[in-house]
């Protein structure tokens, strides 16, 4: 059990970094120990929280998560719970009602302080457009999405581009999402195998296992090498956009354009 809860306080370690913004929301906890007055928020921003680290670091919790059959790689997901920013916020807002004068200087030059530039870091970019995605893939979508608002495309994207199709549009199917990105998840996709398995990509191989899903297009990153020119497979450069080579697959068109002609013909 000692072992048990070793872990669980190295996952809480490594998921609150143990910066000056957790030690923040310590200070706001502490002061609204003290000065929160109203039950209701009380048991929102001090029991609770507390509640919720109690038992996220007792043995028998992450063991009855793992028993239930739930994954124990997430467990540090019940740490999201813990309204770690309100409670800093209104600990702060409460501080500035009663020191007005002082507070307020405080309060902002600590919280900026403490804090860190959000563009720092890799997993954040500044947004490009409403949508809040690269302007490249909406252009990418926008180019291969079919005409008739009521039909759908398969298309097959590179990996660091499938997160925000989905976002974009819900008319561009993918043989594979982002399962595919997780390795303890051990998923497994032809498609996926072909496109990414290999630093360079076989196109013949991917054609058959493209065309065993019915991809119309086959977008290949900038800069990607293939071993057999895609041309030469058979496949039509549709368009280049950003480096992006758009490749369309004419035997897979061909088919599923009958398909779309059979039904059209039953209604």
């Amino acid at each position: 059990m000692f072992g048990i809860f070793m872990e669980s306080l190295v996952i809480f370690k490594l998921y609150t970094g143990l910066k000056l913004l957790l030690v923040l929301s310590l200070i706001s906890w502490v002061y609204l120990l003290f000065a929160e007055k109203e039950r209701r928020n009380r048991l929102l921003f001090v029991y609770a929280p507390l509640l919720v680290i109690v038992l996220f670091l007792f043995p028998v919790s992450r063991w009855a998560f793992v028993a239930a059959g739930l994954d124990g790689e997430t467990y540090y997901r019940i740490l999201w719970t813990i309204p770690m920013g309100i409670i800093t916020v209104y600990g702060f807002c409460r501080f500035f009602a009663g020191h007005r004068r002082i507070g307020t200087a405080v309060g902002a030059a600590l919280i900026i302080l403490c804090g860190r530039c959000v563009y720092r870091s890799g997993y954040i970019s500044r947004a490009e457009n409403l949508y809040h995605i690269p302007d490249t893939v909406i252009e990418i979508c926008d180019r291969i999405e079919p005409e008739n608002p009521d039909a759908r495309v398969w298309a097959v994207m590179p990996a660091e581009l499938i997160h925000f199709v989905r976002q974009y549009s819900s008319r561009i199917n993918m043989p594979y999402g982002r399962e595919m990105l997780v390795n303890q998840w051990s998923y497994y996709n032809a498609v996926y195998e072909a496109m990414e398995g290999n630093e360079i990509v076989d196109v013949e191989e991917l054609l058959k296992a493209t065309r065993a899903e019915y991809c119309q297009y086959i977008v290949l990153s900038p800069g990607r090498e293939t071993v057999q020119d895609p041309l030469s497979c058979g496949l039509v450069l549709a368009d280049e956009i950003d480096g992006y080579r758009i490749y369309e697959d004419p035997v897979t068109r061909e088919v599923v354009e009958s398909w779309q002609g059979y039904y059209e013909d039953e209604e």
